[in-house]
């Protein structure tokens, strides 16, 4: 019969991180575009079993090369990835808008399992005002709100957009957010770049009207725009928060905020468009309020370009940090596949990677888009996994106000030849049990060396740890992280008599 005897460790969370090189914490994720099935489906009249494994195939290259956050765009153009009260099934899921899957299955729910079974969180990626992407509406299901509320759309060049300007549209996006929120197991919400469209020389986006009947005396049409999306991304946040506090709200602005030619606050740029000026998104003021738990700007552009440097970007954002995490947003699509040939080099993308790092204030990166570094750049993929994620991280967690984690109990504790099974006794929203190598015992604590495991519990609190590839055969260390991410004391399980 095995003894087995419970260690507390007297060591807070932070002395389990690692040195610079291998962070304990960095958020590595990915988006996954589904508009115009860019990135999945492949094909929305492909069959379910046919999505299901090329879904898992992006899955699991990523879960290979140590990433921890999946992107999904389940908003693409007013319609939805899911059973949703207020939008039609998505064509690039179905192969035809409004039809239901086969079965009625739901994808959305089996995307969230298989993400959080590899240990990977699932960030749910809307897009709030783009409501067609082209100018074919007879393929629109009829519940689209281009043919249900047509006084909220505007055309603007080759596409049809919500109104930003109206309250109606701003409503009905927080009712979207609060169905998903509400109805799936998600770890976050997230919003694009795309906010009042990218602008269309000589082409003017037709919100006089509105403007003039909701504007404040002497209030500037650009600054009525931006408060519109203020007041989305505030209400957005707050339906969020209410539903589920843990959920965390992300947005991916446009790299530059503003150029130092027309503000001495923005950077050494000279990009032809900015957030700030151009699209109407003031992301400083988000992070300022709290509002946003993290920014990922897409920085795109390669390390030294002259017009907009990817590092001197990076080293504004850093600058510019308050209140929410940052990550930067890398274009890997552009990796041998840009006229600017210092995309063709080896380590471009690798060397981005290096500088968030080495930025304090910058704790992760995220690749646009999941296609781009499949089947193809092996070279490049082979340097960032052999440098930078050789080894699993834990994603970061929000800087915003939260309940600290209690202490966890372990209980019904069953040790095999192979495998440890345990139940936890606690209250707390408990998501992954985290198991640890650990080595010998030394004055008061033990030290932790390799995250061996990252286990998602089932409803019963139940936990089965494998023990094959452990490098002790004596002791493990099980911590627990809950809903926010945040890591309880670990305890040391000693596996001999």
């Amino acid at each position: 019969m095995l003894v087995f005897l419970l260690t507390t460790i007297l060591l807070s969370c932070n002395s389990l991180q690692s040195y610079n090189k291998h962070p304990k914490t960095e958020f590595r994720g990915v988006w996954i575009a589904t508009v115009v099935n860019i990135d999945w489906p492949k094909n929305g009249l492909d069959n379910i079993e046919k999505q299901k494994k090329d879904y898992l195939e992006i899955l699991n290259f990523y879960q290979n090369l140590n990433f921890n956050a999946v992107i999904v765009q389940v908003r693409a153009t007013g319609d939805s990835f899911y059973a949703s009260d207020y939008a039609p099934w998505s064509r690039y899921l179905t192969g035809e808008e409004g039809k239901v899957p086969i079965q009625n299955f739901n994808m959305l729910k089996w995307m969230i399992s298989q993400a959080h079974s590899r240990g990977m969180e699932f960030h749910a990626w809307l897009n709030p005002y783009r409501a067609t992407f082209d100018l074919n509406t007879e393929v629109l299901s009829p519940t689209h709100d281009f043919n249900l509320h047509p006084e909220w759309m505007l055309k603007y060049g080759k596409k049809n957009y919500y109104n930003p300007g109206l309250p109606e549209v701003r409503e009905k996006l927080a009712s979207i957010i609060k169905e998903v929120v509400r109805k799936y197991d998600i770890d976050a919400i997230h919003f694009d770049d795309y906010f009042y469209p990218y602008k269309i020389k000589d082409l003017v986006f037709e919100d006089q009207s509105c403007y003039e009947f909701y504007k404040q005396p002497n209030q500037k049409l650009e600054d009525w725009r931006r408060s519109n999306i203020d007041s989305l991304i505030k209400n957005a946040h707050q339906t969020i928060k209410k539903e589920k506090p843990w959920v965390q709200f992300g947005v991916s602005p446009f790299g530059v905020w503003k150029n130092n030619s027309t503000d001495p606050k923005g950077s050494d740029t000279k990009a032809g468009v900015t957030t700030y000026e151009d699209l109407y998104a003031n992301p400083l003021l988000w992070m300022q309020k709290g509002w946003v738990d993290y920014v990922i700007p897409q920085v795109y552009w390669s390390m030294n370009l002259p017009i907009a440097s990817h590092s001197k970007i990076v080293s504004w954002w850093a600058k510019n940090k308050s209140n929410s995490n940052i990550y930067i947003g890398n274009g890997a699509y552009k990796v041998r596949n840009n006229s600017d040939k210092a995309w063709d080099k080896k380590k471009e993308l690798p060397n981005q990677l290096k500088l968030s790092r080495n930025t304090k204030e910058i704790v992760g990166n995220a690749f646009f888009s999941a296609k781009s570094l499949m089947q193809k750049n092996t070279d490049v993929v082979k340097n960032i996994q052999k440098k930078y994620y050789k080894k699993t991280a834990l994603s970061p967690i929000s800087p915003l106000k939260k309940e600290p984690i209690k202490e966890i109990k372990v209980k019904n504790l069953k040790i095999t030849s192979d495998t440890i099974h345990f139940s936890i006794n606690t209250n707390h929203n408990i998501r992954y049990a985290l198991c640890y190598n650990s080595g010998k015992k030394r004055k008061e604590s033990y030290p932790i060396t390799k995250l061996h495991t990252k286990i998602h519990i089932n409803t019963n609190h139940q936990f089965t740890i494998p023990l094959k590839e452990l490098k002790s055969k004596k002791q493990v260390a099980v911590s627990f992280l809950d809903y926010y991410g945040q890591e309880s004391k670990p305890i040391v399980l000693n596996l001999k008599p």
